[in-house]
């Protein structure tokens, strides 16, 4: 109790201190509640998200009884909403979009409904077939406290027809160092050769960015807990992500995120981009991309570590707060079930289904056919992230692009702001990393203290 008491106010000063509480635009709190049969759904909108939107009607049809609210926000905003919202003991959402950052954490203070029992009783819901490692990454104790909607690693997408016309063979795992040259060879005035994540958040630039130090040999603390952002390593890493972007990168790279990445990718506007591999169902859209067919894919590009994509899942969970938690499972169970991913495939198309959550999906006959050029390397990438054993040399915390502990939000966000600062010229890489180091040692000593 002492903990979750702890927990709580900490997001809650965390909330005040960084804006968390948002305005009128961004649902703000307290402004409604979900009640009654109407199921309120905080989530991210992203493509995927969008397409359950537009599938939902299918779900009302079938329960009339229910009535879907869907809040729709930005990365950034739905991460700062969701949080404050879930750590206060807010019934404002029934359904919220969460991650495996978040769920162990957030099940250990209390905040999540166990969602095991439901999920065994429901008839052929299965969710044995959910991939095991994303399985694990959302459990505590055993039990699931959120489901994954979607799983993805991170991989590098390449123009596969340009790169074949400059005589380039891209191998299944590249290094950082053939990803610089190819940039380089491929950049020019009506294409750029990269586009990378540059908008501050912890989620934004930081997820490619941390995939980066890592393979560099770079750590965000040693096993004592020493802050370890201004060693050569991580300054090595970080300068050549922003050289990189800065050279060869879209413009207005310290705003870009995911979706304008995908957007410049997607209409033929860079010739690569490291990411998500969950990308593929933006790229081969024919409705909303230009490039369809002429993609190719490749492992996260590496220089000592191997294997050093990352390991995410989008996830839905219902906060242990809400009040409706019958009917917000049965639409979890509806947008996380193997009919679903059949329901997009008909319906909006195979390369559409959301992907790297259940296994049955790469059985699909028609899956399997439209995943062709991206079904494996997006299996090899989910299964080679090792979220336990992250970084070349040894570390006192897991996951990957992003560390599992609580003060990870406020600590990342604000290195991120530094990160993007330096992407945007406002400062230099030592300069940023310097201050970042000092935010890591505040976290450090908290934890050296307890130790």
């Amino acid at each position: 109790m002492k903990r979750l008491q702890r927990s709580l106010r900490r997001l809650a000063l965390c909330a005040a201190a960084s804006g968390l509480v948002l305005t009128a635009g961004c649902a703000g709190a307290g402004t409604f509640g979900a009640s009654g049969d109407t199921v309120t759904i905080a989530m991210v909108s992203n493509s995927q998200m969008t397409d359950a939107r537009e599938l939902s009607s299918k779900f009302e049809e079938a329960n009339p009884g229910i009535k879907l609210r869907f809040i729709t926000l930005s990365e950034n905003q739905a991460r700062a909403k969701i949080t404050a919202s879930t750590a206060m003991g807010g019934k404002e959402f029934d359904v919220v979009m969460i991650s495996n950052y978040e769920t162990p954490q957030w099940a250990e203070n209390g905040w999540l409904t166990n969602l095991s029992d439901y999920a065994k009783n429901t008839p052929g819901y299965d969710e044995d077939d959910f991939i095991p490692s994303l399985r694990e990454s959302l459990s505590y104790e055993g039990n699931m406290y959120s489901v994954p909607f979607y799983g993805e690693s991170s991989f590098l997408m390449y123009r596969k027809d340009l790169f074949d016309a400059a005589g380039i063979t891209v191998p299944k795992q590249p290094t950082w160092q053939q990803v610089a040259e190819w940039a380089k060879q491929m950049n020019g005035p009506d294409m750029v050769g990269i586009c990378l994540r540059g908008k501050p958040g912890w989620g934004e630039v930081l997820a490619p960015l941390d995939t980066v130090i890592n393979t560099f040999g770079g750590r965000w603390f040693d096993m004592d807990w020493n802050a370890q952002l201004n060693s050569p390593e991580v300054e090595k890493a970080v300068q050549f992500y922003v050289d990189t972007v800065r050279e060869y990168g879209e413009p207005s790279a310290a705003a870009s995120g995911f979706g304008e990445c995908a957007t410049q990718f997607s209409q033929g506007r860079t010739a690569m981009w490291y990411d998500a591999t969950s990308a593929v169902s933006v790229l081969e859209d024919p409705a909303s991309s230009t490039v369809v067919g002429k993609v190719g894919y490749a492992m996260a590009p590496t220089v000592e570590k191997p294997n050093s994509g990352w390991l995410y899942t989008w996830s839905l969970g219902i906060p242990a707060s809400s009040d409706n938690k019958d009917a917000a499972w049965k639409f979890i169970s509806w947008m996380t079930d193997k009919n679903y991913i059949k329901l997009v495939g008909e319906e909006l198309g195979w390369a559409r289904v959301p992907p790297g959550s259940r296994l049955s999906t790469y059985e699909i006959p028609e899956y399997q056919e439209a995943s062709k050029a991206f079904g494996q390397v997006t299996l090899d990438s989910i299964e080679g992230a090792n979220p336990l054993k992250p970084t070349v040399q040894p570390v006192p915390y897991t996951g990957v692009q992003f560390l599992a502990i609580p003060e990870f939000q406020d600590l990342g966000t604000r290195v991120s702001q530094q990160i993007s600062s330096a992407i945007a010229g406002g400062q230099s890489v030592k300069d940023a990393l310097e201050q970042s180091q000092k935010y890591a040692e505040v976290v450090g000593r908290s934890y050296q203290e307890k130790s």
